[in-house]
């Protein structure tokens, strides 16, 4: 009944996908939703919602804000979530800030950990794979009316591929994960809710060369690692004490540590330690007049701090945070029309000196009154606070005998955007739908050089430009038999990247967003075979556009290092999963990713995942 548009990715998807990646998982499933990574399994990966960038899309893991912020942009990458400890997935498009505030431009996505049921359930899942691959994860769960509980543990490991085109080394890459909830009502009105997750990895991984003034030379050994430690956790206690009214109190906390190790013959001389942590203190209310209007309001604090200690120089720390308060207006206006209105006020500690940023938001459905067709639109506006590194860390060290100097006086970026659709089920065989999105934003955060406020050094400013994304969505679902049915989503994306090339003094020849491609198809064709009612198979294609990708000095393009901006080619993969159920009880599958073993890239100069084959296990008792 929302005028939002969802993609819901519910726990049946996930006990019957055998990708190990939340990301992988994703980047078939959705439209909008481009998915691309640094490498093979473990490396930096994002999604980009409607064409815009990772940083333009907020993420949660059971209601904890997922942002890193020790990162450039203070967003968050995909790489280090296993699908063996998700049950559900929410993908919220376009903007959202209204309820998520700074970040939530491009959309929201929300990502639910399992949890415990009734009784007492043991799972556990191994399988092996294609270069040295193995996925082991078992889990006990269990509980009554009143309490539940979950614990899960996993370790995936791998002797990889080599992150990057350039040698055939291998990159390894382990995680070792915990997954634990608890849930406790103690009476009808009063509830006690707890998730925790943890994950510690190491990767090995190849760094791109950015300046020969800063000792990256190609002819690196490519030993480079980095150990990492990713952990969210929260505890609730919801309130009721009437029918009408729900109150939920919340402490959460993010954290992330990453230590990159010394690396002869790369930028990384001695080791570098980095970390980010955020404290959260949110209340949430949800009030019912009636059956057809509600309002969900609340307040909350956010307090992010970040430090690194470079190349053993000492320890430099920083912090900032953000006070907010918000309300969403949800209403049956008629028998047939749906809206909501929403805002939210946010102020910030630093950004701009300490400014104010407030975003709004309204959505219309019309549902039919056969309930199989609904018309959908939202409009919205909403913004970005600098990250701590571009307000802090991007300094002018030429006019002060090389001292650094914060210049902390960069303000939010600000958006509008807007979208409609519509969903129609033609028969009980096939479903569409179908959106038109378009999304601006200007005052983008870039690194400036020259002509600044406080000399000619490097700076982050606030560009004058307009950046610009806009593009169709198509989904459908199409049951041609008992035998065979398709699933079929195509996103077609027209992107403008103003922050770059408003710039005058850019010499770059594209335009458009990198590493988002102008058409991008992915469909999935799922037979049953006659007389096998448990044996499902199901080919996986995938047809993406070419795209821009910036040039780095790996690229050693007509035999000299280049930084121009590159194309990366289109390409078409397939991957096949045949799944057997026996007995109710034990799921076997078998994978062939990237049959014809097709050489692409996502990114510029990172190798994807060639012919490999997987094999595992899944059961219950």
């Amino acid at each position: 009944t929302v005028g939002t548009s969802v993609t819901v990715l519910d726990e049946k998807f996930f006990n019957n996908t055998s990708e190990y990646f939340l990301g992988d998982a994703l980047a078939t499933s959705s439209t909008s939703a481009n998915f691309f990574q640094s490498g093979g399994h473990g490396t930096s990966s994002a999604v980009q919602l409607r064409g815009m960038p990772k940083r333009y899309s907020t993420v949660y893991i059971d209601g904890v804000k997922m942002s890193d912020p020790s990162s450039v942009s203070n967003d968050f990458d995909f790489n280090n979530i296993l699908t063996s400890e998700v049950s559900r997935v929410e993908i919220l498009k376009g903007n959202q800030s209204s309820i998520y505030g700074s970040g939530a431009i491009g959309g929201t996505i929300h990502i639910t950990t399992k949890k415990g049921k009734p009784g007492f359930n043991k799972n556990i899942n191994y399988s092996t794979g294609s270069h040295g691959t193995h996925n082991l994860s078992s889990s006990v769960s269990g509980g009554d009316e009143s309490k539940r509980y979950y614990i899960g543990l996993q370790r995936f490991q791998t002797d990889g591929i080599s992150q990057m085109t350039h040698n055939d080394e291998k990159d390894r890459y382990r995680n070792n994960g915990l997954v634990s909830n608890f849930s406790n009502k103690f009476y009808d009105t009063l509830e006690l809710q707890s998730n925790i997750r943890v994950s510690e990895t190491y990767l090995q991984y190849d760094a791109t060369c950015v300046s020969n003034l800063f000792g990256c030379s190609p002819s690196r050994d490519h030993s480079e690692e980095v150990d990492a430690v990713e952990s969210s956790v929260n505890v609730s206690l919801i309130y009721k004490p009437i029918e009408k009214l729900k109150n939920k109190f919340t402490l959460a906390n993010t954290y992330f540590k990453r230590i990159y190790a010394a690396a002869p013959g790369s930028k990384n001389t001695q080791q570098d330690n980095y970390y980010g942590d955020r404290y959260a203190l949110l209340y949430q209310g949800n009030y019912n007049f009636n059956l057809d209007n509600s309002i969900v309001f609340g307040l909350e604090r956010e307090d992010d701090q970040m430090g690194y200690n470079k190349n053993m120089t000492g320890r430099i720390d920083s912090n900032s945070y953000v006070e907010s308060k918000y309300f969403d207006f949800q209403s049956r206006i008629t028998k047939n029309i749906y809206g909501t209105f929403g805002a939210r006020f946010d102020e910030h500690s630093l950004a701009g000196g300490g400014s104010d940023e407030d975003s709004h938001r309204a959505t219309l459905a019309y549902v039919f009154d056969d309930k199989n067709t609904k018309l959908k639109s939202s409009y919205g506006t909403g913004f970005r606070f600098p990250s701590l590194y571009e307000m802090l860390y991007v300094w002018n060290t030429a006019n002060n005998g090389g001292s650094k100097t914060a210049l902390p006086y960069v303000s939010a970026e600000n958006s509008r955007s807007y979208d409609f659709g519509i969903e129609k089920s033609i028969n009980q065989n096939l479903f569409i739908n179908i959106n038109y999105f378009n999304i601006e934003y200007k005052d983008a955060l870039e690194g400036w050089l020259g002509n600044t406020a406080a000399g000619s050094g490097s700076t982050t400013q606030n560009s004058p430009s307009t950046t610009k994304s806009q593009g169709l969505e198509f989904m459908s679902n199409y049951k041609l038999n008992e035998i065979l049915n398709f699933s079929l989503n195509y996103t077609y994306t027209q992107t403008y990247d103003g922050a770059e090339f408003d710039n005058p003094n850019n010499s770059n020849i594209n335009s458009q967003m990198v590493r988002v491609p102008r058409n991008l198809v992915n469909l999935i064709t799922n037979l049953k075979v006659p007389g096998y009612k448990d044996l499902d198979i199901a080919l996986r294609t995938k047809w993406s556009d070419k795209a821009r990708d910036y040039g780095n000095g790996n690229a050693n393009r007509n035999g000299s290092q280049s930084f121009a901006d590159a194309s990366l080619d289109s390409y078409l993969v397939n991957d096949l999963s045949i799944r057997y159920n026996y007995l109710n009880k034990y799921n076997f599958y078998f994978d062939i990713t990237n049959i014809l073993d097709k050489k692409y890239e996502t990114a510029l100069d990172y190798s994807q995942m060639d012919r490999s084959f997987n094999f595992g296990i899944k059961t219950n008792y």
